[in-house]
């Protein structure tokens, strides 16, 4: 079984219906947001998260964001509530890249559309945020299929596969990005293992990877963060597999951090490190990592587990969300469109052509 984490429910009037991935694996909670505060706060919280997903999530939390709007409105009004709603939303997140491009494709979409109709109705905006909502929603859903079928080449027979925090269905629309590569390969009746880290300090991997790949009978073994090195040395790895949140135009990658760590292990024991993430992803803007922006986390994300303090009252605590993956230590980057293999500036150009943004 491949879980569904996200759904609207309804037409222009709906609400979008989220699995609450704090409470997982102990309890499937979904919320139901029927505004835009619930859906920041989702987001914001990690209610919901994965990059692709939080995309998603944040375009919808457009279309509810219209439903604020009444007769006594104007169309110009009403693009303006979207204007707003989209630095709204954008500032929940700073690091992954689908969510700034979720929200610009849905306020572009809106504005073209009523370009030189400034009689247009806001019933019928109503329906063009939706519409381009749905279309992203679909968009992803093939998008995870394409990338896992790109992909699934890469895990052998009986080999070992490591992945970090969690790139699967509750990360995305679909079945996910690192593990739908797996489940591609799954589906293909190949065995392998894959080893999950937990990933500190919000056990991403734990809570919601072994929960995932349990669903869908695929055998996972369950290691803490600093394990996988020795089960490198061990021979028991034969590459690694994970997402990302945004990608520079050289190829360097932010993902969940401890990423960066696994590449140097990986390199070091000759083992292919392959990123999986949609061509949405790449944020050609930025030349390289060094200006991917970080998110710093609350120290109490740090400091506790389960809301036990783990840690002395007062001590200082640094928490970065992700880290930087040179692409020098990437293997291959598997998109929907296809592999970039030894990825650089003008692969990667190549490669996103005709994209629609660059």
């Amino acid at each position: 079984m491949i879980v569904q984490a996200i759904r609207w429910v309804g037409g222009t009037d709906g609400f979008l219906e989220l699995i609450d991935q704090r409470k997982l694996p102990g309890e499937l909670v979904k919320l139901q947001c029927g505004d835009i505060e619930q859906v920041y706060k989702a987001i914001r919280t990690l209610a919901v998260r994965g990059a692709p997903a939080i995309g998603v999530t944040a375009a919808y939390g457009l279309v509810l964001s219209m439903q604020k709007l009444t007769p006594q409105n104007n169309l110009k009004q009403g693009l303006s509530v979207l204007a707003e709603s989209c630095k709204y939303l954008a500032s929940s997140r700073p690091t992954g890249a689908n969510l700034s491009w979720a929200l610009d494709r849905v306020r572009q979409k809106a504005q073209g559309f009523f370009a030189g109709k400034p009689q247009a109705d806001l019933h019928k905006l109503k329906e063009v945020v939706l519409s381009e909502a749905n279309a992203i929603y679909q968009e992803d859903v093939d998008m995870c299929r394409r990338i896992g079928e790109n992909g699934q080449k890469f895990i052998k027979e009986g080999a070992g596969i490591l992945t970090h925090c969690n790139a699967g269905a509750l990360a995305t629309a679909g079945q996910g990005t690192a593990l739908s590569v797996m489940y591609e390969a799954h589906r293909k009746n190949r065995k392998f293992k894959v080893y999950v880290d937990e990933t500190r300090p919000l056990l991403q991997g734990a809570r919601l990877t072994v929960w995932e790949l349990k669903q869908a009978e695929i055998d996972v073994v369950l290691i803490c963060d600093n394990m996988a090195g020795w089960l490198m040395k061990q021979g028991k790895i034969d590459a690694v597999i994970t997402g990302a949140d945004r990608i520079a135009a050289n190829g360097d990658t932010a993902n969940k951090i401890g990423t960066y760590s696994l590449s140097i292990l990986a390199k070091e024991h000759g083992i292919p490190l392959y990123i999986a993430a949609p061509s949405s992803t790449f944020d050609l803007s930025i030349n390289s990592g060094d200006q991917i922006p970080i998110e710093q986390r609350p120290a109490d994300e740090v400091r506790s587990v389960a809301d036990k303090q783990i840690a002395p009252t007062g001590v200082d605590i640094y928490n970065p969300a992700f880290d930087v993956t040179e692409s020098r230590y990437i293997a291959a980057i598997i998109t929907e469109r296809g592999i970039i293999k030894k990825p650089d500036r003008e692969k990667i150009a190549k490669h996103l052509e005709n994209r629609g943004d660059n």
